[in-house]
């Protein structure tokens, strides 16, 4: 038997300008006005809490593309990362959606997870960023860059207002290095090997970032700086071939295979502390040590960064540099808005201070008790 069917027509449309100012019995553009953050401060504060509350009523939503296609402006800014997946990234998007919502913007998210290797990621970011200009975007904030990319290079060679977030780009002939937040990672890898010293560990060895990243490879400046400013040298250096736990693992047995833990005070050399470059790489080391029968911190201490949430459940706790993820995506926001905007701060970069948060992966080394 053969099945009927009905076509249904389109769904209804929302309410218009025009249907809010009948209702109001104002003019449309005074509902215009009174919908643009530009433009709103024209309007009276009692009037413009009537437009607000008659919009809920009727369920007005606003129409950005007619909007665009009008003024020429999405008031979109497209958002970069690498991927949400890791937990640093969350916070820096809420601080990102904050501060672009302070002036009635909002964000046209791309997830490109980056995968292991470096070549992946730059093809599903270029994709994005298509895109995202075919949304008529008027400005990006990218946590996906290289310290070297092609794309992102030629996106600025064709003017687009560009603020990157947790990361910076090499600087080029005929032009600086692009505008970005960042923390201070050479005052993170400083607060860890201070706070290592301080507990007596004078072989301390490090599991570096990918290179490829300025985190990666400022953290690794910062800590042999920091080594030399005790009058150390690096128990040894590891670099893992990415932000992740597989990777930290890796880079551990590589470490304990060029230099063993200080299983007993007798063994000469033995390495006392690991300073990772992110506790994605922190995590997988502790699996590591756990596996292998090494007592943490008794035996090796171990220190993290970024301070990612739930570190507090470890057992032991994880020693972490916490970096301000927040603040760091709400200026960013603020910076490439008033790049838009042509204000004199457009060109700048912020650089935020690291706190190191001790917990119970740090303690006093083997015979110095």
């Amino acid at each position: 038997m053969a099945r009927s069917s009905t076509r249904r027509g389109p769904a209804p449309a929302g309410p218009t300008i025009n249907d809010l100012a009948q209702h109001l019995g104002v003019h449309k553009s005074t509902i215009s006005r009174a919908m643009d953050p530009a433009r709103r401060h024209l309007i009276g504060s009692e009037l413009l809490a009537r437009v607000e509350t008659a919009a809920r009523e009727l369920g007005w939503r606003p129409n950005r593309a007619a909007a665009a296609l009008s003024t020429g402006r999405s008031r979109t800014v497209g958002v970069l990362l690498p991927d949400i997946t890791n937990p640093v990234f969350p916070p820096i998007l809420r601080g990102i959606e904050d501060g672009l919502d302070e002036e009635g913007y909002f964000a046209l998210l791309a997830n490109t997870s980056r995968p292991d290797s470096r070549p992946g990621g730059q093809a599903a970011a270029q994709a994005a960023v298509e895109r995202m200009l075919a949304q008529r975007v008027e400005g990006f904030i990218v946590a996906t860059a290289l310290r070297d990319d092609a794309w992102l290079e030629s996106l600025h060679a064709s003017g687009a207002r560009i603020v990157l977030v947790n990361r910076t780009s090499d600087a080029k002939a005929g032009r600086s290095a692009l505008p970005a937040v960042t923390s201070d990672d050479m005052l993170g890898m400083q607060l860890a090997v201070d706070h290592l010293v301080g507990l007596g560990h004078r072989r301390i060895a490090h599991l570096a970032g990918p290179a490829y990243f300025s985190t990666g490879q400022a953290r690794r400046v910062g800590f042999d700086r920091a080594l030399q400013t005790h009058g150390l040298q690096a128990a040894g250096i590891v670099t893992c071939g990415a932000y992740s736990i597989d990777a930290g693992a890796e880079g551990m047995r590589e470490l304990l295979a060029m230099r063993p833990a200080a299983r007993s005070v007798a063994r000469s050399g033995a390495l006392t502390a690991v300073v990772a470059a992110n506790d994605l790489i922190a995590l997988g080391a502790l699996q590591v040590l756990h596996a292998e029968g090494i007592e943490v911190p008794q035996q090796i201490s171990l220190i993290g960064h970024n301070d990612m949430p739930l570190l507090d459940q470890l057992r032991p706790p994880l020693t972490s540099v916490r970096i301000q993820h927040y603040e760091m995506g709400l200026r960013a926001a603020r910076l490439l808005l008033a790049a838009l905007q042509g204000t004199p701060e457009a060109a700048s970069t912020a650089v935020l201070r690291p706190e190191l948060m001790v917990r119970g992966s740090t303690a006093a080394a083997p015979g110095s008790r």
